[in-house]
């Protein structure tokens, strides 16, 4: 299980950060490094195991321009460095062939997210999701980590939206519907475009007695639509905001 003491601290949510080192920024300013933290931490078990990782798979993803031999010649030097800078018990080795990173040396943030997500701890897990898994993060070349970090990026995002949907049923029942409000609009933030969700969230707003939140909640929704997918909401949603506006 990750060691929320740890000393050495990486944030992925909203941004990229590395905190509990002096020399942290050594590491931070060269992008493939990040990078190969990252996936470790993300792909490294968290509370469900430490989890090794493949050099030719690292190698292979982080330096797809060379040849086998450069690049794990490459990834052994990012190695080194990480060891160099953050300490020798950061990166563990076994054998010649398979790299995992110690979570009792580094936590992080997204991997601390899945663990709370797991343990149902919701309102602890969304207080450390800040924003998408490393926004604007890219790699030139790496295809396959863009995908890698895609797909990671739109899954740990999906269970920000989950979770936020949970709290606000669970405030509902429990008649917090302030409460329950706030998490609903949430679940539609992070959902995206994903109507379902919209709907269901601009009916709990209008049961709760809150029919000018579930329009507003529309319009935000609507407009953004229109701004980033020049597109409109379906007829089965604008149907349901006609039924809002006359009743």
């Amino acid at each position: 299980m990750p060691n929320s003491a740890a000393a050495l601290r990486l944030s992925l949510f909203g941004g990229i950060d590395l905190r509990g080192s002096p020399a942290a920024e050594r590491v931070l300013v060269q992008p493939k490094t990040v990078g190969l933290l990252a996936y470790l931490a993300v792909e490294g078990g968290g509370a469900r195991g430490r989890r090794f990782q493949r050099r030719d798979l690292l190698a292979a993803l982080l330096w797809p321009e060379l040849d086998q031999a450069h690049a794990r010649a490459a990834l052994r030097k990012a190695v080194f460095h990480v060891r160099d800078v953050l300490g020798a018990q950061l990166l563990l080795s076994r054998g010649d062939e398979e790299l995992a990173l110690d979570h009792d040396a580094l936590w992080c943030d997204a991997v601390a997210f899945g663990d709370a997500i797991e343990r149902g701890e919701l309102l602890a897990a969304l207080e450390l999701y800040r924003g998408d898994l490393m926004p604007g993060f890219h790699l030139p070349e790496c295809d396959a980590f863009g995908r890698w970090l895609d797909d990671r990026r739109g899954e740990l995002r999906g269970e920000a939206a989950a979770a936020s949907w949970a709290l606000a049923q669970r405030f509902e029942a429990g008649q917090q519907l302030t409460d329950a409000g706030r998490w609903a609009r949430q679940a539609v933030r992070y959902s995206r475009d994903d109507e379902r969700v919209l709907r269901r969230a601009m009916t709990m707003l209008h049961r709760g007695g809150d029919r000018a939140g579930a329009l507003r909640l529309y319009e935000e929704f609507a407009r953004r639509l229109r701004t980033e997918l020049e597109a409109e909401p379906s007829a089965e949603t604008q149907s349901l905001v006609s039924e809002m506006r006359r009743g």
